[in-house]
C-alpha cells in the first residue's frame, strides 16, 4: 500500500480491493490511498479520514462519499460501484446526487406542518393588520379550534375531510366564528401553495366545494349583538367613567361620547379635528369599507366631547390624540375593555354603546331615522336612496349628538321598568 499523489486513478482501471480494512486502519501519512476503481481513501493533515470518487467524464471529478466513521471500507465499495454504474449508463454521478438532494430537499419543505405555515403566515402578514385584536383574535381561533385537529399535519396533506373536521362541529353552534376560522384556513393553506409547500385546489374554498357539504350560512346564522349597557344606566355609566384617571378612560368617555367605532376613535389625530368649530373629520381610510368604498365621516362634536379633548395633553401636530404606550402608536384597543373591567362591566364591550345610544335616540327621542343611522355611521343599504342621498345631514346630527351627551349628564333613577322619560321635543 503506498501514498498516491497527483493524478486520479483512471475510470478503466478495472482492478478494485487494494485496501484492507488493516490498510484503512493504520494509514496516518496525509494523501490519497487507492482502492482501485475510483475510490480513493483521503488522509487530512489532521487525521481526518474521508472517502472520494475520482473519475473523468469530459474533465476529471472528484465526488465525496462520506467520512471513514460514517461508512466503513466494505460501504464506501457498494458507493463506488453506484457511482460506477451511473456512468456505465452515461449520467454524472454528481449531478444524480445534486438532484437526489434537491428532491429531498423540497420533499421537507413540502412537509412543514399546518401549524409552521400559520405561524409564518401571521408574522408576514401582522403588519398590515389594523389592530392587537385582530392579530389576537387570529392566534386565538387557531389554537382553540385548528391546530388540535390540523396543527401538526404536514400542510400538503390537508384536505377537505380534516378541513370539515375542523369546521363541522362550529358551523350551527359558532357560526360566525366557524366562517371566520374557515377563511383563515384557506388563506393560510393558499399562502402555503404559493410558497411552493402544497399543490392543488384549496379544501377550505367556501364557494363551490365547502358549502356543498354544510347548511348555507344563511339558515343558520345568527345575528350575534355586541353586549350593550341599558340606555337608562348610562348617566351612572358616565358619571363613574368621569372619576377614572388615564388616558384610556379619556379615550372610552370620547367614544361613547360621539358614539364611533372602536378604531376611528383610537386612530384620531389633532389635524383631524378643529375644536373651534367643534368639527372631526375621519379620512376615509380609517371609515370601516376602507379605502374602496369609504368616505370621510364627519362628526360633529358636542361640547362636552369639546372639553374631553380640551383637556388631553397635545404632543405633537400630528400625534395621535390617544397615544399608546409605544411611541408614534396609538392606544390598544384593549385598554378601553380593561377600563370597562375595572368599573365592573367586565360583560359589556365598547362597540355595544353604539348600540346603547341607537335604542336610545329610538325610544327617547323624535329624530329620523336616517339621522340616526348617519351618525353611526352606518351604510345605506337601500340603492335607490344611497343613490339620492348627498349630504350627512351633519346640523340635524350636531343636535342629535349635543342631546346624547346631555342625556349622559344625568343619572336617571330606574325602578323596576320606569325610566325617566326624555320630552320628545329634544328634536
Amino acid at each position: 500500500m503506498g501514498i498516491v499523489e497527483g493524478k486520479p486513478l483512471k475510470l478503466r482501471t478495472t482492478v478494485t480491493g487494494k485496501l484492507t480494512a488493516l490498510d484503512v486502519k493504520n494509514a496516518k501519512e496525509p494523501g490519497l490511498y487507492g482502492d482501485g476503481g475510483g475510490l480513493w481513501l483521503r488522509v487530512q493533515a489532521n487525521g481526518t479520514k474521508t472517502w472520494a470518487f475520482r473519475y473523468k467524464l469530459g474533465k476529471a471529478r472528484e465526488m465525496g462519499l462520506g467520512p471513514l466513521h460514517t461508512f466503513s471500507l466494505a460501504e464506501a465499495r457498494d458507493r463506488a460501484r453506484n457511482a460506477r454504474q451511473l456512468l456505465k449508463d452515461g449520467k454524472d454521478p454528481i449531478e444524480v446526487n445534486r438532484d437526489i438532494l434537491a428532491a429531498a430537499k423540497a420533499d421537507k419543505a413540502k412537509a412543514i406542518t399546518f401549524k409552521e405555515c400559520a405561524e409564518r403566515y401571521i408574522e408576514t402578514h401582522k403588519s398590515g393588520w389594523k389592530n392587537a385584536k385582530h392579530l389576537y383574535q387570529w392566534k386565538a381561533t387557531l389554537k382553540t379550534y385548528a391546530y388540535p385537529v390540523l396543527g401538526d399535519e404536514p400542510v400538503n396533506k390537508v384536505n377537505t375531510a380534516l378541513v370539515l373536521k375542523v369546521i363541522e362541529p362550529l358551523w350551527s353552534s359558532k357560526t360566525e366564528t366557524a366562517s371566520r376560522l374557515r377563511g383563515r384556513i384557506e388563506k393560510i393553506l393558499d399562502w402555503a401553495r404559493v410558497r411552493g409547500h402544497r399543490q392543488g385546489e384549496n379544501p377550505a374554498r367556501l364557494k363551490g366545494h365547502i358549502e356543498n357539504a354544510l347548511p348555507k350560512l344563511s339558515d343558520v346564522r345568527k345575528i350575534e349583538h355586541h353586549p350593550a349597557l341599558p340606555y337608562a344606566k348610562a348617566g351612572a355609566f358616565m358619571a363613574d367613567l368621569r372619576k377614572q384617571s388615564g388616558i384610556a378612560s379619556r379615550a372610552l368617555e370620547f367614544t361613547v361620547l360621539t358614539t364611533v367605532r372602536t378604531n376611528e376613535a383610537l386612530g384620531a389625530k389633532w389635524p383631524e379635528i378643529d375644536l373651534e368649530k367643534a368639527l372631526w373629520i375621519i379620512p376615509p381610510e380609517r371609515m370601516k369599507g376602507r379605502k374602496s368604498k369609504a368616505v370621510e365621516h364627519r362628526v360633529p362634536l358636542s361640547k362636552q366631547a369639546v372639553a374631553v379633548l380640551k383637556g388631553l395633553k397635545k404632543l405633537g401636530d400630528d400625534a395621535f390624540v390617544f397615544p399608546g404606550a409605544s411611541e408614534g402608536k396609538p392606544l390598544s384597543n384593549m385598554a378601553m375593555l380593561e377600563v370597562l373591567r375595572r368599573m365592573g362591566h367586565g360583560e359589556f364591550s365598547v362597540h355595544g354603546f353604539r348600540s346603547t345610544f341607537r335604542d336610545w335616540a329610538s325610544e327617547q327621542t323624535a329624530f329620523p331615522r336616517e339621522v340616526c343611522e348617519m351618525a353611526l355611521a352606518h351604510t345605506i343599504k337601500n340603492k335607490a336612496e344611497a343613490a339620492y342621498r348627498r349630504g350627512d345631514l351633519l346640523d340635524k346630527r350636531a343636535k342629535l349628538m349635543g342631546a346624547w351627551a346631555d342625556y349622559l349628564d344625568k343619572v336617571q333613577k330606574v325602578t323596576g321598568n320606569n325610566v325617566l322619560q326624555l320630552a320628545m321635543a329634544l328634536a
